[in-house]
C-alpha cells in the first residue's frame, strides 16, 4: 500500500509535542511547564512528559528544575531545510541550461532509500517521468548507486547488514556481493548505471552532487532516465556523460566539486 492511499492523521503526541516547541520559540526566555500547561490547555503532566523526551531527542535543553528552552537539533533541521530548498533551486536552473529531452531526477539519499526532491520532465509524452517526494530503494537506483559510490564501504555495509530490501525487478541486485562492485565501477567509470533494476524497461544514468559543506560525500545525486535496457556502449557513455555534466555544474554551483 502506498501513502498516497493511506488517510492521514495527526498524531496527538507529536501535534503536542509541536505546540510546546512553537510556544518555547515565540518567546525570549526559556519556560516553565505550569506557564506551558496553562497556555496550551495541557495537563502538567504531559507537558512535563513531553518536554522530558524532547530534551532526550536534544530538541529541548533544561533550564533550571522546571524550565526548558530550545535544543541544539532544531539546527540540524534548520541546516537541512536551507540546504535542500537552496539544493533544489539550483537543480531546476541546472537542468533548464541542459537541452535534452529525457526526464532527470534529483535525489537525497534518507536511510536505505533516495527520494525524489526535484524534477524535470523529458519532452517526450512516452518517455521516463519522475515525480517529487517518491522514495526508493538505494541501491536499485541510479541515484543511490551514484551517492553511495562516494560513501566508504563500511557506511555501505553497514546501512544494510540487517535488511535488504525486496526486489523490484528480477534485475535488482540481490545483496552486498552485487552492489559494491558495481559501487567500485561506478566510481571508476564517473557515473552509475541502473539497467532495469528499478523498473523494466528502463535505464537511469546517475551522477553524485557535492556541496562545499560535503566535499568528498555526496549530498544528493541527479539522474537521466532513459527507457530500454538494451542500449549500445556509445549511447551509455554519451548518457553518463550528460549525467556527470549536470551533477558537476550542479555541485559547481553549491560549492563543491565533482570527484
Amino acid at each position: 500500500m502506498t501513502t498516497a492511499n493511506l488517510e492521514t492523521k495527526p498524531v496527538p503526541a507529536l501535534v503536542r509535542a509541536k505546540s510546546i516547541i512553537d510556544a518555547i520559540c515565540d518567546g525570549t526566555q526559556p519556560r516553565g511547564v505550569s506557564d506551558l500547561a496553562r497556555e496550551l490547555g495541557l495537563p502538567r503532566s504531559t507537558v512535563h512528559g513531553l518536554c522530558r523526551t524532547l530534551v532526550d531527542l536534544g530538541l529541548l535543553v533544561r533550564v533550571g528544575q522546571t524550565s526548558y528552552a530550545v535544543g541544539p537539533h532544531v539546527l540540524v533541521w534548520s541546516n537541512a531545510f536551507d540546504t535542500q530548498n537552496s539544493l533544489s533551486q539550483a537543480f531546476s536552473e541546472v537542468a533548464d541550461t541542459f537541452d535534452r529531452p529525457e526526464a532527470i531526477n534529483l535525489s537525497i539519499l534518507t536511510g536505505r532509500e533516495v527520494m525524489y526532491v526535484g524534477c524535470r520532465p523529458g519532452t517526450d509524452p512516452l518517455g521516463v517521468r519522475f515525480r517529487e517526494g517518491l522514495r526508493f530503494p538505494a541501491p536499485f537506483t541510479a541515484t543511490g548507486k551514484a551517492i553511495m559510490s562516494t560513501m566508504d564501504e563500511q557506511s555501505v555495509v553497514d546501512l544494510f547488514s540487517q535488511e535488504w530490501p525486496a526486489p523490484n525487478t528480477a534485475a535488482s541486485v540481490s545483496g552486498l556481493d552485487q552492489l559494491l562492485p558495481e559501487l567500485a565501477e561506478t566510481r571508476d567509470r564517473g557515473y552509475s548505471i541502473d539497467n532495469g533494476q528499478l523498473r523494466e524497461a528502463m535505464t537511469c544514468f546517475g551522477a553524485p552532487v557535492f556541496s562545499a559543506a560535503s566535499r568528498h560525500e555526496a549530498v544528493a545525486a541527479i539522474a537521466i532516465g532513459v527507457l530500454g535496457t538494451h542500449l549500445t556502449a556509445e549511447r551509455e557513455r554519451a548518457f553518463g556523460e550528460s549525467a556527470t555534466a549536470i551533477a558537476t555544474e550542479l555541485s559547481r554551483r553549491l560549492g563543491g566539486s565533482s570527484r
